[in-house]
């Protein structure tokens, strides 16, 4: 059985009103025939005095019509008055159109908020279509650090975020197990295997990874083993020890990542790439040779480099230039090796070849300069069907009361994703790791995301959920039968007479849940789940808002012990409230209790 549709959200339905008044004056003349539409918009206006919503329509028109922004705003804005959702609408400045609906709208909606319950805000934005996200891949040569963390959070709370939106998302890690580091660890952990045997391996070679991780490793090996290892030359244990290696990183990582709930549908080895009887990555070479995207040449010296760190000879290179690169790009290395270069050319071709044609990687703040070559390698590889979105995440500087936190002493020179979740919490580090947009640098203070204060955002936040369910405790001294379970509560409560919330701060607060569908469209077609992070935080806000006015002022409480029917209306906005609160945590990963201690 499908999914049933979701009902348009208010911005969605006012879009539609405003482009059927566009067709309007389409057909009396107004509009050009095959004018388009698609440029406007409606959305908040930046000042909440002028009214509910605002349109563009008026001045990304004007030029097309060959009238005046002002004046096609004013014929619009006729046609709108005649809406019966419109309470009232006024044109600003050069042609900007200001709309207020009637109460009822917000009325309605809360309503629709009732009936889809976890379900409200999704949508079928995405129609199913294929993404895919890939994200932390880091390299598998020790636990992962809070720097892999802010990227694991983001591309698992954007993968999310898509899968709400209506996307088929598929969630990938690349393994970079073919490099020159999968051999450094291979040294260092035959390093920890003589250790095993007992040998005084004294201080760790520079150049090698010094973490005590790589101990059961190198007991593992020694089990495995005995002492058979070192009567081989370092060509015969290095593929063996090699793989030992990775195996146990690869777990270690996949339990790390398990700390912050975060999982994988594929895990795509680079070192497949040229293995199991088949070189892909020497067979797309061969393809965009044969597209004359390969060719033989030379590189001018980079600007501003020695002359000795360039070595100036013919090389095989990618035409990166044709496709938006500023240089053409390198695909072997003087050894014949290939470079990172040609084995990511070839690895995002797997995805393309995996039916994929909407492509995300989330990657780290050193990688930003790697952007427009890989972008130009998926145009060149996929004829231009495919996009790749990269998303960088920025610097994670942790802290605890302001002060820079030490190494940590298990990883030999950073501090553990596992050691941070262990201190403050999944849900402390999924939420901050969040609450500040992605290419923007991030201080964590460990002290001060435990806080229990309103500028701990994540506590904020949860309270908001915990304090709706306790006003439902609450609440049962007036109303003895309303549900716990969620199911049956949002049943129960369609009943109540949703038109007895007429203050303005009630009504203000359907309007802040009502922009919740829009705000999850938006931050999935962005690719920025921060921005539920940040709608959460200014409901709540609201909300809890409201709840101090009913201190101050007794008409404004949730509870009216004398009036059942009044309660029961406010407590439907609670739920409204604790839904939406729910659903937002839900697609961020983070849980949503219903109670604080």
């Amino acid at each position: 059985m499908a999914d049933p549709v979701p009902a348009p959200h208010p911005f969605a339905n006012l879009l539609a009103r405003v482009q059927g008044v566009c067709r309007d004056l389409m057909i009396e003349g107004s509009l050009p025939a095959d004018i388009n539409l698609s440029r406007v918009v409606v959305e908040p206006p930046k000042d909440a005095s002028h009214g509910d919503m605002a349109t563009n329509a008026a001045m990304v028109l004007a030029k097309e019509a060959k009238a005046k922004p002002r004046d096609l705003a004013e014929k619009i804005a006729a046609g709108l008055r005649a809406d019966p959702l419109v309470a009232s609408v006024e044109v600003a400045g050069p042609g900007f159109i200001n709309m207020t609906l009637r109460p009822m709208v917000w009325i309605d909606e809360l309503g629709s908020i009732l009936d889809e319950g976890a379900g409200y805000g999704r949508s079928r934005l995405g129609g199913d279509h294929k993404v895919n996200v890939e994200y932390v891949s880091a390299n598998p040569t020790g636990p992962m650090h809070v720097g892999h963390c802010r990227g694991a959070v983001f591309g698992d709370a954007l993968a999310s975020l898509l899968a709400f939106a209506g996307y088929d998302v598929t969630r990938e890690y690349y393994i970079n197990d073919a490099g020159a580091q999968v051999d450094v660890l291979a040294r260092s952990a035959y390093l920890r295997y003589r250790e095993a045997l007992g040998e005084n391996i004294g201080e760790i070679p520079d150049g090698l990874y010094p973490g005590d991780y790589l101990k059961p490793v190198g007991e593992a090996l020694a089990k495995q083993h005995g002492d058979a290892l070192l009567k081989q030359s370092e060509s015969e244990w290095l593929p063996g020890v090699r793989a030992t290696a990775i195996a146990m990183m690869m777990e270690m990582i996949r339990g790390d990542l398990a700390a912050l709930n975060i999982t994988h549908e594929v895990f795509f080895s680079e070192r497949s790439l040229i293995e199991g009887g088949s070189d892909r990555v020497a067979a797309t070479i061969d393809f965009l040779r044969a597209k004359g995207d390969v060719y033989e040449g030379r590189l001018p010296p980079p600007k501003g480099a020695p002359v000795e760190d360039w070595e100036d000879r013919e090389q095989t290179l990618f035409r990166a230039t044709a496709y938006g690169d500023d240089v053409d790009r390198p695909l072997l290395k003087s050894n014949g090796g290939y470079t990172y270069f040609a084995s990511d050319i070839a690895y995002h071709k797997t995805k393309y070849d995996r039916g994929f044609r909407d492509l995300v990687d989330v990657w780290g703040a050193d990688h930003g300069g790697y952007i427009k070559r890989m972008q130009a390698a998926i145009k060149a590889v996929t004829s231009d069907e495919a996009t790749l979105d990269v998303k960088i995440v920025q610097l994670v500087k942790l802290l605890r009361n302001g002060e820079p936190v030490k190494m940590s002493k298990r990883a030999g020179d950073f501090v553990t994703l596992r050691e941070v979740v262990d201190e403050v919490g999944c849900d402390a580090v999924r939420f901050m790791m969040l609450f500040r947009k992605n290419d923007a640098v991030l201080d964590f203070d460990l002290a001060k995301v435990i806080e229990q204060s309103k500028d701990n955002p994540v506590f904020y936040v949860q309270y908001g959920h915990a304090r709706g369910h306790s006003i439902f405790r609450n609440a049962r001294e007036v109303i003895a039968d309303l549900p716990e379970d969620d199911g049956a509560r949002l049943e129960f409560l369609r009943a109540a007479k949703l038109e007895r919330l007429s203050d303005p701060v009630e009504l203000d607060l359907i309007r802040r849940l009502a922009v919740y569908p829009r705000t999850l469209e938006a931050a999935a077609l962005a690719h920025e789940p921060h921005r539920v992070a940040f709608y959460l935080y200014d409901l709540a806000s609201e909300f809890h808002a409201l709840w101090t006015k009913g201190r101050d002022a007794p008409h404004l409480r949730f509870i009216i012990n004398n009036d059942a029917e009044l309660t029961l209306s406010r407590l439907a906005l609670v739920q409204g409230v604790v839904s939406v609160l729910a659903s937002g945590l839900a697609v961020l990963g983070v849980d949503a209790p219903v109670e604080m201690r």
